[in-house]
């Protein structure tokens, strides 16, 4: 299936801004982060088509998937 991934702040260090993505009928949120060598703990939060979103979601195709780093600072 074909998703839209959005990446924002720093997860885009060496990645990309946005791209369209294969993956396999069932991924999940936590899938594409992994593919993607994120690590779950520093998700902030993941929307999909702008509704917020947890890693256990399954994703369908022709979604659009934004991932945000979390975010610190004093």
């Amino acid at each position: 299936m074909k998703i839209t991934v959005k990446l924002f702040a720093g997860f885009r260090n060496d990645r990309f801004k946005v791209a369209d993505q294969d993956y396999p009928d069932g991924a999940t949120v936590g899938d594409i982060l992994g593919a993607l060598n994120i690590a779950l703990p520093e998700l902030g939060v993941a929307l999909i088509n702008g509704r917020h979103v947890l890693p256990e979601h399954v994703m369908e195709d022709g979604q659009t998937l934004s991932l945000f780093p979390k975010v610190g600072g004093g």
